[in-house]
């Protein structure tokens, strides 16, 4: 059985991405667990006159109401296995530790996108996260509506074969019974014309392998190109009936990350629908 970890701070973005979670373990089969992180910070004098630690177990137990509420909830409507934790720690903190301890296969978060401050903020943390997570993170935008995903379009700038990536899109598309659509994106700035050649040619028969290795009939594939990935991927999403985007996340050094950004944590910001950051191993 499937492990999610779904993240809440019971926000509207948060319930979300709960439901997603949900909907999803009624169909894979999955167990959930819903985790609520928050990070505690000290003061030495209130610390030892008492107060931040009866402030923080005020808190928990606040937080643990909230959890147990939403749990029993779920349980008896959707008749599904539900699990709760309160972490307090960092929000990467908490998600590797539990991701351990509960051989979690699939984290679930919300995001706000990049409109007004608090959005900007939460949507950077999902965007953190991304790189920190150890397993596929599928983030929900704030603004969506559940519906079963037919269709998963695995965007990449190169003719992806390893295998621990592959298999992993493919065994969630299979999961939620998906179609596989893969888009390979040349830079028209960057990228020189042999390497456009290359990939127009080398394309059928990366789709002939893709398709006997996993048994994949319907897989289709498409050459975008363009100056900005962002932009001409999100006009290919619109013009076809894609679901679920999937998109390999790899964990950078900080030059790196300033030199190099991510497509996938730029793509967290603005899609507006489900985003699967699969890691790089």
């Amino acid at each position: 059985m499937i492990q999610i970890l779904v993240l809440t701070d019971f926000s509207t973005c948060a319930n979300n991405a709960v439901n997603f979670a949900v909907q999803s373990a009624k169909i894979l089969p999955a167990e959930l667990t819903i985790m609520h992180a928050f990070e505690m910070k000290s003061n030495m004098y209130i610390d030892y006159m008492g107060v931040n630690k009866e402030f923080t177990q005020s808190l928990v137990h606040e937080e643990q109401t909230k959890l147990d509420q939403l749990k029993q909830s779920i349980e008896g409507t959707e008749g599904i296995v539900v699990n709760t934790q309160i972490i307090k720690a960092s929000l990467n903190e908490a998600v590797l530790q539990v991701t351990d301890e509960r051989g979690i296969n699939l984290v679930v978060v919300g995001t706000l996108g990049v409109s007004g401050i608090k959005q900007k903020l939460w949507g950077s943390r999902t965007a953190d996260l991304l790189g920190k997570s150890k397993v596929p993170v599928m983030v929900i935008p704030y603004d969506y509506e559940w519906k079963k995903p037919e269709t998963f379009l695995f965007a990449t700038n190169h003719l992806e074969k390893e295998p621990a990536i592959l298999n992993t899109l493919f065994e969630l598309a299979d999961l939620y019974m998906s179609q596989v659509q893969v888009a390979l994106f040349t830079d028209d700035n960057e990228d020189i014309a042999i390497t456009f050649l290359e990939y127009n040619r080398g394309i059928p028969e990366y789709e002939k392998m893709l398709k006997e290795q996993y048994n994949e009939d319907t897989l289709t594939t498409a050459h975008l190109y363009g100056t900005e990935f962002g932009e001409t991927l999100e006009k290919h999403i619109k013009e076809t009936e894609v679901d679920v985007l999937a998109m390999v996340i790899h964990h950078r050094s900080f030059l790196e990350r300033i030199f190099h950004p991510s497509h996938t944590k730029r793509m967290s910001y603005h899609t507006e629908i489900p985003l699967l950051a699969i890691p790089a191993k």
